[in-house]
């Protein structure tokens, strides 16, 4: 093996740095066109703000879920933060009554804890089904409901694909993914 001298260590890169920095930069690419196009979609309303928090967060949790089967809190709780204040801006500057979107980011929870109990979802899905219906909630009573349908279409048809394709049941497939792409859709759509 030949020594590095020490001037031209440091720019050697470290084993899976490259993987990193391109890991980071899909990341903040995905966030920034996602953000570009929640302001396209909703405007400058007050939804924006959550629609922003969740451009800037759709790109990892999508990553980390496809690749770990998780949704860590450390991305999504901080979505209930970025949700209540849209859900009070909505309130003070548009005269907007909260209810609708209580109701969704709540019956959205509910929904997805039900599906949790009895062994067919995650917490973390579960804990950023609240996120999105509280977000969808301030945008349209239609969003609200356009999102989880769009999800679980969208998840039912990949998971169908995956049964023909592995031929076996039990498989485990991350569903945050379908989530998002969900409220993604709904947003499009409404």
């Amino acid at each position: 093996m030949v020594p590095v001298p020490l001037e031209f260590r440091s720019q050697v890169p470290e084993p899976g740095m490259r993987t990193r920095r391109g890991i980071l930069w899909l990341d903040v690419g995905g966030a920034v066109a996602l953000g570009f196009a929640g302001v396209l979609l909703v405007g400058w309303s007050p939804s924006l703000l959550g629609v922003l928090y969740l451009a800037a967060v759709s790109p990892a949790l999508t990553r980390i879920d496809l690749t770990e089967h998780r949704l860590p809190n450390r991305l999504v709780l901080p979505g209930y933060a970025a949700a209540t204040a849209t859900v009070v801006l909505a309130w003070a500057t548009t005269a907007l009554v909260p209810l609708p979107a209580l109701v969704a980011g709540v019956a959205y929870f509910a929904f997805l804890l039900l599906l949790n109990l009895v062994g067919g979802m995650g917490m973390g899905d579960v804990k950023l089904g609240g996120v999105l219906g509280l977000i969808l909630g301030t945008i349209s009573a239609d969003a609200a409901m356009l999102g989880p349908m769009l999800a679980f279409l969208s998840g039912g048809v990949a998971a169908l694909v995956l049964l023909i394709v592995r031929r076996r049941r039990g498989t485990r497939m991350p569903f945050g993914p379908f989530l998002l792409l969900g409220f993604w859709a709904a947003l499009v759509l409404s």
